[in-house]
């Protein structure tokens, strides 16, 4: 398996400041070596007025900063965060049962878009880099049983929109995508893998050139 700590020139450990197993396999898949320490930055610390691209990339730095605050020796922390925006709207993950059927119902035959913030932060030197990236995401047009099977399994209650593109049964609600397809999982690889070798570089490492 390849070294992506080598290769992207990272000499410190790495720590994902996430919960979401998704973005942990995502990483693993990669060949990165990091630990796991999920941050307790809640959505609701920053304002949803905020225009999406903005409003994930300053929750990925939030959750970045928050557990670099805490780190225990210099590291390198991940943050990301993702967002369904329809309509202007931002849906996080639904509060219910029957809040993931009405986000889904919303979503049925209609496109929508998913951005995701990644933040990276030096817990020695507190430098930091953020990006965005986002997909428009197609969904053919949904039956209510369709819905309520999908909620029934509990898979939507903790993913943003209430869908998960990767899950067996919510792949099949996605018509076409226009974008990045690990960006609607939760942690767009193309974008993080050129934003860590942009890190790793003597500007943001502290070595001299």
């Amino acid at each position: 398996m390849i070294d992506l700590n080598r290769l992207t020139g990272l000499h410190k450990p790495v720590i994902l400041a996430s919960a979401s197993p998704r973005r942990k396999q995502l990483l693993e898949r990669l060949g990165m070596t990091f630990t796991v320490r999920p941050s307790t930055v809640q959505e609701e610390s920053v304002s949803l007025l905020l225009h999406p691209e903005l409003y994930v990339q300053t929750l990925a730095a939030h959750k970045a900063r928050d557990i670099a605050s805490t780190a225990e020796q210099p590291s390198l922390v991940i943050g990301a965060d993702t967002i369904v925006v329809l309509d202007n709207s931002i849906l996080n993950k639904p509060v219910s049962p029957e809040h993931a059927r009405e986000m889904l119902s919303d979503l049925s035959g209609r496109t929508h878009t998913v951005y995701t913030g990644i933040a990276l932060v030096d817990s020695a030197t507190h430098e930091e880099i953020t990006d965005v990236q986002q997909t428009e995401v197609t969904f053919r047009v949904l039956t209510s049983e369709e819905i309520d099977a999908y909620v029934d399994t509990g898979s939507p209650l903790d993913k943003a929109g209430a869908y998960g593109i990767q899950d067996d049964f919510g792949a099949v609600f996605v018509e076409r995508i226009n974008g990045c397809y690990y960006n609607v999982v939760g942690l767009p690889l193309p974008l993080l893998y050129r934003k860590l070798r942009e890190f790793s570089r003597p500007e943001h490492s502290g070595e001299q050139s």
